[in-house]
């Protein structure tokens, strides 16, 4: 794909652009106004064109990253270019679609996510708990639950906003699907009441980790 047509999709985001999403997107960190529905319809009449997402993706602007992702071939990244595309990734929109979308579905996600865990930029570690929590719920053997709730329990209270949220989904996700940690995890939630008064809307579910977990084991009868 050439330059030309990079343009063109570009112009055609912008002419997308509305100004009342992009004030309530900034309010969460998120520096573009496309209606995610309209971007979506973008990505689908544009098909896989992996060269035309890697295009998209150098323009570091957050609707064409995001447009980058949804056109991209998961399978086609080494794990040194997501390692990069994720560092480069600071607003929450792009990172949770890079993450979700791209590195779940990448061979090299283990090799990332041990990676990333521990590394020193909690941005960067908030993936890697991302990563791990996908693995509680659907591939735990390996995992030492025990552990992982030692290192919440340690130091989601005190963790940067993002770190601490993706902590707090591990450790609801450790307490609805193991039924031999959730008294813990439960226990947990409890003393350090992290999100305990985050505002949430009639009908959905709180972020706050003992009602979580509560709500699912009850929607799973578990």
């Amino acid at each position: 794909m050439n330059e030309t047509t990079v343009a063109e999709v570009r112009a055609e985001l912008a002419a997308l652009d509305d100004p009342k999403i992009r004030a309530v997107n900034e309010k969460h960190g998120d520096d573009h106004g496309v209606n995610l529905t309209a971007l979506r319809a973008v990505a689908k009449r544009l098909k896989i064109q992996p060269e035309l997402a890697r295009e998209l993706w150098a323009t570091e602007d957050t609707a064409a990253r995001l447009l980058s992702i949804l056109i991209s071939r998961p399978k086609a990244f080494d794990a040194t270019e997501l390692d990069a595309m994720l560092r480069d990734s600071r607003t929450p929109k792009v990172h949770d679609w890079l993450v979700n979308y791209v590195v779940k579905k990448n061979p090299h996600v283990e090799q990332l996510r041990l990676a990333w865990f521990a590394d020193p930029d909690p941005v960067v570690a908030s993936a890697g708990w991302a990563l791990t929590t996908d693995r509680v719920a659907k591939k735990p053997d390996g995992l030492d639950l025990t552990a992982l709730l030692d290192l919440i329990e340690a130091q989601m209270k005190d963790a940067p906003d993002r770190l601490q949220w993706a902590m707090n989904h591990c450790l609801a996700q450790i307490g609805i699907e193991h039924p031999d940690h959730r008294t813990r995890a439960i226990d947990i939630g409890e003393r350090l009441k992290v999100l305990e008064d985050y505002p949430t809307p009639p009908n959905c579910t709180s972020p706050f980790a003992p009602t979580w977990i509560a709500e699912m084991v009850r929607r799973k009868g578990a």
